[in-house]
């Protein structure tokens, strides 16, 4: 069984923002796939399933939880349907990787993302993956905080739209 869980804010506020990016883009993929996103209140969580036993089931979804603390969903998740943490997937914005860019790793540090380091602080491993997807860095001195939570400039949001794209087909791989 897999996980493949998009991290972001829940409030509609923050839906197009680039904190939201690795939420959105497993909205896309929920949608592409024609799937139903199941709310678990317990779990902090919705959650929509492919595959049919337990070996080959994918759980795709995205946290209730705010971004600093999304480690509390997936340590539920985990738990509750037993994913080993090697077969979890968490997507997210990247302030180290250019707009358009994105990465697929295994067992990295936090390099400063909180939605990474509550994640690592509740598994208690940074043995995960990490689909990070990049928004670029902060110009004219804007604070981190305040940058992560803007929408992309129209220009950037044609780049998005593109690189969202290939991390889909990149998940397609991983399903």
């Amino acid at each position: 069984m897999k996980l493949i869980i998009g991290l972001g804010n829940p409030d509609a506020k923050y839906k197009n923002t680039r904190h939201n990016l690795g939420q959105n883009i497993i909205l896309k993929l929920i949608a592409d796939k024609k799937l139903s996103l199941k709310n678990y209140p317990k779990l902090s969580a919705q959650i929509a399933e492919m595959g049919q036993g337990s070996g080959d089931k994918i759980l795709i979804g995205i946290t209730n939880e705010y971004m600093n603390n999304s480690g509390i969903a997936i340590k539920k998740i985990a738990d509750y349907f037993k994913i080993m943490y090697q077969d979890i997937y968490v997507v997210h914005d990247e302030l180290d990787l250019g707009v358009g860019d994105y990465k697929i790793q295994f067992d990295r540090g936090p390099a400063g993302h909180n939605g990474i380091k509550s994640t690592i602080e509740h598994l208690g491993t940074q043995a995960f993956n990490r689909i990070r997807v990049g928004v670029g860095k902060p110009i004219n001195n804007i604070p981190v905080e305040d940058y992560v939570l803007k929408p992309f400039s129209s220009d950037e949001q044609k780049i998005i739209t593109e690189t969202s794209q290939k991390v889909l087909t990149e998940i397609d791989k991983i399903i």
